[in-house]
């Protein structure tokens, strides 16, 4: 699978390592020195926002969520994106309220899927802070690490198969009207990281039926 990233930062990066052992990766950054040091530190190439969605059967959208749109701008607009799987791993959250920034009752997901209409949307990856996406273990108490994501019939496969690809287990919580929730519950994540709890720190969704990992 080709995988464009729009984006080069610490998420893009733990991401890409882990996805270029099995995928091809392309990172991208205003930046583009950059965005070639981290692809060169992971294993992936460069380049601009409009070449990595080129790139990839699936375009990860990896800016700041207040640049979103830009990038989806500069990536060549939403003709750029038609047929691909584009996944959010955006918080659009206050960090003095600790709160989602959108007041409409709708989540970034959903507003990114209406810019993108030619897209197939899902939302992942939102839930932890780098350093778990950069564990190599990615177990908790004993158990593996429980990614939720939300994604439409046609991204679902692809989006579930990138989560177990990073060493998690997927778990769909519905299509992407259900996104609004990741993101809030983001949000209290993100409101203890502030607080000074360990950047491992976790929501992990308990499974009973599934076995511990041994």
């Amino acid at each position: 699978m080709k995988i464009g990233i729009i984006g080069s930062g610490g998420m893009s990066k733990a991401l890409a390592g882990k996805w270029s052992a099995k995928h091809q990766v392309m990172l991208s950054g205003r930046d583009l020195e950059k965005a070639a040091g981290v692809a060169a530190a992971v294993v992936a190439e460069a380049g601009t926002a409009a070449e990595a969605t080129a790139f990839g059967d699936v375009v990860v959208l990896a800016t700041r969520s207040e640049d979103v749109f830009d990038g989806i701008a500069n990536a060549g607009g939403a003709q750029a994106f038609a047929g691909k799987v584009v996944i959010d791993i955006n918080n659009p959250i206050s960090l003095e309220t600790f709160r989602t920034t959108r007041d409409d009752g709708r989540s970034l997901t959903e507003a990114i899927a209406e810019a993108v209409p030619g897209a197939h949307i899902g939302k992942a990856f939102n839930m932890a802070q780098v350093a778990v996406w950069e564990d190599p273990d990615m177990t908790y108490d004993g158990r593996q690490m429980v990614t939720l994501y939300t994604a439409d019939e046609a991204a679902d496969g692809i989006i579930s198969e990138l989560i177990a690809d990073v060493g998690a287990a997927p778990l769909r919580l519905g299509d992407n009207a259900h996104a609004y929730q990741l993101e809030a519950a983001a949000a209290m994540v993100i409101k203890f990281l502030f607080a000074g709890r360990d950047p491992h720190t976790i929501f992990n969704f308990i499974q009973p039926e599934a076995k511990p990992i041994r």
